[in-house]
């Protein structure tokens, strides 16, 4: 009964924090960990059902394929059915406590039929999804941006989604990723949540001053020896909208155009708009996946095949979709940890 209570009160303490009027009460911290807390809850209450349910189905099965009663058997199921049970709490725990901290870099090289010579071997950094709030700290974004910077880029990237809501620290945010180093410069484009927090202007004018450029349905060509690289950035293409709408305007011709978009939905519109490459995120890898019967199980598949990782198109296009730093809702990750994204151009 009193951890019935105790879960009753957790989450109607999350769900008011979800208001302003109720978290300006509390530390930020407290906040943003208050509502957190009613989606883990939530999470392992959804698992542990799942664990239970299987138990059962377990226990039926076995006990109708024997014939009588046997104590040791009845001993295992119920050392089984202990083991599902816990099995939820572990996951979320290990998804929460550590994978969500093992960021790391990911090397991917991204084939290009008929790259421009001058252009082979281009190293790209990509900072996406970062999320800077109560579920990631200023220290974990400076050490990302430390690891980006040495792999020693020529050209650095942030696709979206700085922060999760306005009461987030913007500004710290964008002091920390001020000191990506890359010989081409920074640049970036905005997320959904950039749209949430009615930052989007604020972002890119603060970001100028302090030295990256954001773009917005703009582009920026770049030389890099005898070749170029149109680099094209668009705002959040929302998924109840025509996608990229005019951006094949930004395209320039004998260059090697590039499209930012928070959003890889917009892969095959992109394509078709004159970009073969294409860098996104948005999906944060799927943040939590399960792998059952060789699928891989994870929300962002509900909403676009490009989940994680590089996938080409059939005329030799691709799109690179990073996993991300940061987390939202539920802070944890499983079998998606977070990521600093080094991506090599190379021609094929």
């Amino acid at each position: 009964m009193a951890a019935w209570a105790a879960s009753a009160a957790v989450l109607t303490l999350g769900f008011l924090l979800r208001f302003s009027r109720v978290a300006r009460h509390f530390p930020e911290w407290a906040s943003g960990w208050g509502r957190g807390a009613v989606f883990l809850w939530a999470f392992l209450s959804v698992l542990m059902a799942a664990a239970y349910a299987l138990g059962r189905l377990l226990s039926h099965v076995v006990e109708h394929a024997g014939a009588g009663h046997s104590p040791a058997r009845r001993r295992f199921l119920g050392a089984v059915r202990w083991a599902l049970l816990g099995a939820p709490a572990v996951a979320t725990g290990y998804g929460t406590f550590v994978q969500r901290f093992r960021l790391s870099v990911r090397e991917q090289n991204i084939p290009v039929p008929g790259l421009p010579r001058d252009l082979d071997g281009l190293r790209v950094a990509q900072l996406t999804d970062i999320h800077l709030s109560p579920f990631l700290s200023l220290r974990e974004l400076e050490r990302a941006v430390e690891l980006a910077n040495e792999t020693r880029p020529h050209l650095a990237l942030v696709t979206g989604d700085l922060i999760t809501t306005a009461n987030d620290p913007l500004d710290d945010c964008l002091r920390a990723l001020a000191r990506l180093k890359a010989d081409a410069g920074v640049f970036g484009c905005m997320g959904n949540h950039e749209i949430y927090a009615d930052s989007e202007v604020y972002t890119q004018v603060e970001g100028a001053r302090l030295g990256m450029r954001f773009l917005r349905q703009q582009s920026a060509l770049l030389r890099f020896g005898s070749a170029s690289l149109n680099l094209a950035g668009v705002d959040y293409q929302h998924f109840k909208r025509p996608y990229l709408v005019g951006a094949e305007a930004l395209t320039v011709p004998g260059a090697f155009n590039v499209l930012l978009s928070h959003n890889p939905d917009v892969f095959p519109v992109a394509v078709a708009k004159g970009f073969p490459l294409t860098v996104a995120g948005h999906t944060h890898g799927g943040q939590v996946r399960f792998e059952i019967l060789r699928q891989d199980l994870n929300i962002a598949r509900f909403f676009t095949p490009y989940v994680d990782g590089l996938y080409r198109g059939k005329d030799g296009s691709s799109i690179f979709v990073s996993r991300g730093i940061g987390t939202i809702a539920l802070p944890a990750r499983l079998g998606a940890p977070p990521e600093v994204a080094l991506l090599k151009l190379c021609r094929t």
